[in-house]
């Protein structure tokens, strides 16, 4: 067994490490998701890309001064109010529920720029629609599992992730304990 000192320094070190990874990857995790632009290309973009009417939207704004701004658009329940720093500028709003399928005009002011956009709005599916694809109905739990290839459904890059970040936090814990065991019996 190596001396206390050495052990206590290598428990922290694989602490540090484990903790590390866990923020690296957590960051990784955490990065958003593309939105795609309602805009001409002009720095304006939508989460979701064609939203539904009744649906919450996210507005992101890039390339603006100031640190508020406004969208204007006959599409949303009320004007939205944007902010933000460092020329991004963020706000959300609902796309009114009474609204028909199609390309709405959205008008962007932040200080002295002023952009034009669009923002497609698509029809809400209908509660009471008929599948158009073979529905896999029946046996409870199991039917996913009878239509997919068992080899193929494995876990996913984020599942792998979250294992590897547990376990790496789990063997920090571990050389921790050791650490705090051997200095404490030393």
């Amino acid at each position: 067994m190596g001396s206390p000192r050495l052990t206590l320094r290598t428990g922290r070190l694989a602490a540090t490490a484990a903790a590390t990874a866990a923020i690296v990857v957590t960051a990784g995790l955490a990065l958003p998701t593309p939105a795609a632009h309602a805009a001409d290309g002009g720095g304006v973009s939508v989460t979701p890309s064609s939203p539904a009417s009744g649906t919450d939207i996210a507005l992101r704004v890039s390339g603006c001064a100031g640190r508020t701004g406004t969208a204007v658009s006959a599409a949303f329940v009320a004007d939205v109010r944007l902010t933000g720093a460092e020329g991004t500028l963020v706000g959300e709003t609902r796309v009114r529920t009474e609204l028909k399928a199609g390309s709405y005009d959205v008008q962007v002011t932040c200080g002295d720029l002023s952009r034009k956009g669009s923002l497609t709005v698509v029809p809400e599916a209908s509660p009471y629609s008929s599948p158009v694809a073979p529905v896999h109905a029946g046996g409870g739990g199991t039917a996913h599992l009878a239509s997919v290839d068992a080899r193929a459904a494995g876990p996913g890059t984020g599942q792998a992730v979250t294992g590897l970040v547990l376990a790496g936090v789990a063997a920090g814990v571990v050389v921790f304990r050791r650490a705090r065991r051997s200095r404490g019996a030393g």
